[in-house]
């Protein structure tokens, strides 16, 4: 498999948008924080319920998705929190970490990765695992985030249930499970598509406006523990889980195992902007630090992730 495929159709589009993003930030005082209300209470929504109603892979498949991506978010979460606490870390520092090691990139990055790596079964797989990871973005990501600005407990508990997002899930299965998903050519699921399509460069944009002020010393050491969390933990912790559940398919096992093994996902820095923007990690503000966890791991996963699929297609890892 070529590297320069996989920059090319992956990491290049997210290079150029973010890198936009990046000019923009510098050319002119522009404030990230209506972009990422538009994104989390209108945009995420409606890509994710699009994705539910419009994916062709069977309810077993789907259980059995949900069921790991829940089993590998659960278990980074508790091994990056087990980890700093009995290294003291502190609470925001810490809930930095627990978002950028335990979400990947699944949806702008992953789903490209997964179609190229492993067709029409792999970009399936990916749409359900963005889904569910979804899902539990906006409800153990918000607690997190929350708790990082100093609101943890029942309160962050609370605003879990002001984002849409969660009741676009619900609704998506329960359409599904009624038999009542609209026709893909109707005009209510293209303009689903095209609400939801727009989530993703607008999440770009804000990585790279945040990009554009962050002091990228200050962040490494604190940066150093996320990457390789992300990096190298993750994947490993993605086999394991594989194995465990014993996914019928080898296609999508793997498919799992790749979308897993992704770099930092942008949207823990949509979370962090909404819920703990004044929060500092290490001498910069906890969206500074996940927008540089963001950039240096996606270009890490340039050939961490090429080696990777090559391992995962030859059969070598599951």
């Amino acid at each position: 498999m070529s590297l320069v495929s996989i920059f090319a159709s992956a990491i290049l589009p997210i290079v150029l948008i973010a890198g936009v993003g990046v000019v923009l930030g510098r050319a002119r005082d522009v404030e990230p924080g209506p972009l990422n209300t538009a994104t989390v209470y209108v945009l995420a929504p409606a890509l994710v319920l699009h994705s539910l109603l419009d994916t062709g892979l069977g309810s077993g498949t789907l259980l059995r998705i949900a069921a790991g991506v829940t089993a590998f978010t659960l278990a980074m979460a508790g091994l990056v929190e087990l980890s700093g606490r009995l290294l003291g870390v502190d609470d925001a520092t810490l809930s930095a970490l627990v978002l950028v090691a335990t979400f990947p990139n699944a949806g702008n990055y992953g789903i490209p990765v997964s179609d190229f790596a492993f067709g029409s079964v792999g970009r399936g797989v990916a749409v359900l695992y963005v889904a569910v990871q979804s899902v539990l973005m906006y409800t153990v990501g918000v607690y997190v985030a929350s708790r990082g600005g100093g609101s943890a407990g029942v309160g962050a508990l609370k605003r879990v249930f002001r984002i849409p997002l969660i009741y676009a899930v619900a609704g998506g299965l329960l359409l599904r499970a009624v038999d009542l998903v609209p026709a893909s050519d109707s005009t209510a699921m293209e303009t689903l598509q095209l609400v939801g399509d727009a989530s993703i460069p607008v999440m770009l944009l804000i990585m790279g406006i945040q990009l554009a002020n962050t002091d990228f010393g200050t962040a490494l050491p604190q940066l150093t523990v996320a990457t390789v969390g992300k990096m190298v933990v993750a994947p490993v912790v993605a086999v394991g889980v594989a194995l465990l559940l014993g996914f019928e398919e080898p296609t999508v096992a793997r498919t799992f195992v790749l979308e897993s093994a992704m770099p930092a996902a942008v949207t823990p820095l949509v979370l962090l902007i909404e819920f703990a923007d004044d929060v500092e990690v290490g001498g910069v503000t906890a969206p500074e630090f996940v927008s540089t966890t963001v950039a240096v791991t996606t270009l890490l996963s340039v050939p961490l992730l090429t080696l990777l699929i090559s391992l995962l297609q030859s059969g070598t890892l599951i």
